[in-house]
């Protein structure tokens, strides 16, 4: 198929796909079948690429070891295959799976039962260094708010004991059972010189 302009007869190309055939100043050619399509239609999976199989790569990671394990679709076996396969190759070694790390970016603190830290607010682990809001980018979640909520109530349940800018002792009210006329103690106070 002939691309271009007029004035440029070899300036881009039409997609090779039947039903589009638009010209593209900046043609893909398909690197399984080449054949030359448009943006829309580059991809295997959209020019339905009749030799993408071996192409088409895959990355299994082994739950064992962390291992990743790359398969092409030529293989024809199923994923389960391969990651039974990988275990009874004497590769698999649960020694070298990867240890669970600081939640936050460029931290690979390594998180053992001594440095982690659970954040009250959005409830992700983090190491001791980065436990505090302001160090990890905190975003409260839902659960948190329920929190927050209940911290508000303490405050206010603490303002209602303030009484004339001093605070009732709830032990002389439990006494005396009559609340701010309780009598004071019984004992003199005595002054130091």
């Amino acid at each position: 198929m002939e691309g271009g302009t007029v004035a440029i007869p070899d300036l881009g190309a039409h997609c090779q796909d039947p039903e589009c055939n638009q010209l593209d100043f900046l043609p893909f050619k398909c690197d399984s079948c080449r054949k030359v399509f448009c943006l829309d239609h580059r991809s295997y999976k959209s020019h339905n690429c009749p030799k993408s199989d071996p192409q088409n790569r895959k990355v299994l990671v082994c739950e064992t070891c962390s291992t990743s394990i790359e398969t092409t679709g030529c293989d024809k076996d199923d994923e389960k295959a391969l990651l039974d396969r990988h275990e009874k190759s004497g590769d698999c070694d649960p020694k070298k799976k990867k240890k669970p790390t600081c939640a936050v970016r460029r931290c690979r603190e390594v998180l053992r039962f001594s440095n982690t830290s659970v954040c009250k607010s959005c409830q992700i682990k983090v190491c001791l260094k980065h436990r505090f809001p302001d160090d990890h980018s905190c975003k409260p979640n839902s659960s948190s708010v329920t929190g927050s909520a209940s911290d508000s109530k303490f405050l206010i349940a603490l303002a209602k004991r303030t009484v004339n800018g001093g605070v009732n002792d709830c032990a002389k009210e439990g006494r005396s059972g009559t609340g701010a006329a309780a009598s004071p103690p019984s004992t003199p106070s005595v002054k130091a010189c």
